[in-house]
């Protein structure tokens, strides 16, 4: 019979919850995403009122919560990953992790290093447009009805990518030591 890997967290292929720095970091960025969608709804409720019973919309709603819907994503993304609430296919892992937990330890150590390879090339990719709207002070929106800074939200995309590159790496090397500790 194949014996269980325990990761800390309980279960096998599950990482173990992330104390120290980073897991603090992570939940504190997963805070302020959770405080700017009550924020989010709060002005998409005002601006419907205001639009329906006052006939006087609130100006700007729509760009913003358009942009923070992003933005929030990558404040949760870390957390979501050190938690272990990443999306998978579980119809495979189970499978496969009651099979050889051995081998699903590796499996998840590679798809942790590929996911920390896909927030590089985010975090690589916008980091240019986040530097050409701190320099350029560039804005969104309609000139002389609403406009608001581009920079907050760009920056956001760049910080959660690099704490999402960060929480994959620290979930590898979770499953990679679990890989070495399990025996064959």
């Amino acid at each position: 019979m194949a014996e269980e890997i325990d990761l800390e967290a309980g279960e096998a292929g599950t990482p173990p919850a992330s104390g120290g720095l980073l897991g603090l970091a992570a939940n504190a960025l997963a805070a302020v995403g959770t405080v700017w969608i009550f924020a989010m709804m709060l002005a998409i409720v005002a601006d419907v009122v205001g639009r329906n019973l006052l006939d006087a919309p609130i100006t700007g709603v729509a760009e913003v919560c358009a942009r923070s819907v992003v933005a929030i994503v990558f404040l949760q993304v870390s957390s979501a990953i050190l938690s272990g609430r990443m999306t998978r296919a579980d119809f495979f892992v189970r499978g496969l992790e009651r099979a050889t937990p051995r081998l699903m330890a590796l499996v998840d150590a590679l798809f942790s290093l590929v996911g920390a390879a896909v927030f590089l090339a985010i975090l690589y990719s916008a980091w240019p447009d986040t530097v050409g709207a701190w320099r350029g002070s560039e804005y969104f929106g309609v000139q002389g009805v609403f406009t608001i800074p581009t920079l907050p939200f760009r920056a956001i995309i760049v910080i959660g990518s690099g704490f999402a590159v960060a929480a994959y790496l620290a979930v590898a090397v979770s499953h990679l030591s679990a890989y070495r500790k399990a025996r064959p």
